[in-house]
């Protein structure tokens, strides 16, 4: 009985109960795979919500998920990922099919680039990364719809800039949770 046991990895902690050892325990590939994927495409979709403002106040989550994921986790993505999440993003925000797709790939490339030239990076400095690459997206986004039609005053969009940079962390934390999720067994 003793040497079944050593064999399976499982110790008997009393009668009938068993404790299994967390050393060797195996995630779910697919639940590892699924969960960035769904935050990233739900955070796409919520610019689909019917709210109704003078100007553009909701942030980019999609996008910011996209960040999160890529920040906190390098290994994650290759750099082309961005790609048809813009794609799926462009369905759902109004914005010019493939203006999402262009902003998100270049911002993918760039953090790659970043990746690679730094030895090392904290929070802070993921923060004003983020913080840099949501602006250019905005303002890049505002940019390509002009080409379309009409674009508004560049101000307009100042209040989404800011509630995107101040809620970065919230979204960050929020990918943390995912991932903790993620890699339970």
């Amino acid at each position: 009985m003793k040497n079944q046991l050593l064999a399976t990895g499982r110790k008997m902690l009393g009668p009938g109960r068993e404790y299994e050892s967390r050393i060797e325990r195996h995630q779910s590939p697919l639940k590892m795979l699924l969960i960035p994927i769904f935050s990233v495409m739900a955070g796409s979709m919520i610019t689909a919500l019917p709210l109704f403002t003078d100007s553009p106040l909701l942030p980019p989550m999609g996008y910011m998920m996209l960040l999160a994921w890529r920040l906190m986790r390098p290994g994650i993505w290759p750099a082309w990922v961005g790609l048809p999440f813009g794609l799926f993003d462009d369905l759902y925000s109004g914005q010019p099919f493939g203006s999402a797709a262009l902003i998100w790939s270049l911002t993918m490339l760039v953090i790659e680039i970043v990746d690679s030239r730094a030895i090392w990076r904290d929070h802070v400095q993921d923060w004003i990364l983020a913080a840099v690459a949501i602006m250019l997206s905005i303002l890049g986004g505002v940019a390509l719809s002009s080409l379309a039609h009409r674009a508004p005053d560049v101000t307009v969009v100042f209040p989404q800039i800011v509630i995107s940079i101040l809620i970065f962390p919230l979204v960050v934390r929020l990918c943390a949770r995912f991932d903790n999720w993620r890699l339970a067994a």
